[in-house]
């Protein structure tokens, strides 16, 4: 019996448990009798695996540098009503003192 790839990653390496198909790729659990075609909403997870959401507020957990600027994003700065993108930074949003900005999911933590 072969068993489908993974809905949000693609994966082939999916296993079954029970009635459950599994992804150890990106974690993602869903029924065989699921509708496929709902799962087209992007997962994003923070550095500590909780799901994240748009307008959810994030911590920055450690200090990044800032293309373009002299002064780097610091630990601790909180950013409130983020939008999830697709690529590479999956995060976009707005911070206080330096604009628009762009950043990686496994550098924040959900509030």
């Amino acid at each position: 019996m072969s068993l489908p790839a993974c809905p949000l990653c693609h994966a082939d390496y999916t296993w079954q448990d029970g009635n459950n198909l599994n992804c150890p790729s990106c974690g993602h659990v869903w029924s065989q009798t699921e509708d496929q075609s709902s799962h087209d909403e992007l997962v994003v997870r923070d550095a500590n695996g909780n799901l994240l959401a748009d307008g959810d507020s994030v911590t920055v957990i450690k200090d990044l540098k800032v293309k373009g600027s002299s002064a780097p994003l610091k630990i601790g700065t909180k950013v409130k009503g983020i939008r999830l993108v697709e690529g590479d930074h999956n995060i976009d949003c707005k911070i206080d003192g330096f604009g628009p900005m762009k950043l990686k999911s496994e550098f924040v933590k959900k509030n």
